[in-house]
């Protein structure tokens, strides 16, 4: 299976063969060239990009007043999702945090509101600290973090499989609802395929530096694919 990853500034269009074995094999090759990219963006663009990113969501999801608001603390390699959060508490969002529960086969994560109590967790990411969580269910949009995706809104993690879990609940659902699932990510993340797991809960928009995609699988109606910045 050949896969294209989409780059910007100074990087090249890259084409990566995936090799004939199973899903899972597929997925961690795919994993690790994407990451291999991603961790070569200069910092110059790494900040531009956030800027964009949250400008272009503020824009676009017209964040409002008291509207449940899910992200995450973003690891280094990640995009930076500080000035996203920053301005969804501006915009008088209530914003949410994930925080994740159990080990191996009892993987779960819950949403807590964040604050000042804060904790890390075994993988050294911040999570919010107290007793009073909500599910994905309660949220109004929920921004997911990804290693690559598709314009059909298949998205690779990092293999934890929490975000596909407490999303679960959407892959059952006839008509499009609550939350919102908006991926975060750098243009280059996008290829042009990623072979669905049976897991696997689609996102409805990815938003990049270079603007909004709306995902084929997408119930929402739109005006199009693509908005560009």
């Amino acid at each position: 299976m050949l896969l294209w990853f989409e780059s910007n500034g100074s990087h090249r269009h890259r084409r990566v063969t995936l090799p004939d074995s199973s899903l899972d094999d597929a997925r961690r090759s795919l994993r690790t060239s994407i990451r291999r990219l991603r961790r070569g963006i200069p910092p110059a663009e790494r900040a531009l990009a956030a800027h964009s990113v949250a400008r272009i969501a503020d824009r676009e999801l017209h964040l409002r007043r008291d509207a449940r608001v899910a992200l995450y603390a973003s690891m280094p390699e990640e995009l930076d999702t500080a000035e996203l959060i920053a301005l969804a508490r501006q915009r008088g969002c209530r914003v949410y945090l994930p925080r994740i529960h159990g080990h191996r086969l009892a993987r779960a994560m819950h949403f807590l509101e964040s604050g000042e109590r804060q904790r890390f967790n075994r993988f050294g990411i911040p999570e919010p600290h107290g007793a009073r969580w909500v599910s994905a269910r309660a949220l109004d949009i929920v921004f997911v973090p990804l290693v690559g995706f598709d314009r059909r809104g298949i998205r690779l993690g990092m293999g934890g499989g929490y975000y596909d879990r407490a999303l679960a609940f959407r892959r059952t659902r006839a008509i499009w609802h609550a939350p919102l699932l908006v991926g975060l990510a750098y243009a280059l993340q996008e290829v042009e395929r990623i072979t669905p797991a049976p897991h696997d809960v689609p996102l409805d928009l990815v938003i990049t530096e270079k603007g909004v995609i709306h995902c084929s699988h997408s119930r929402m109606p739109t005006g199009g694919d693509t908005r560009g910045t």
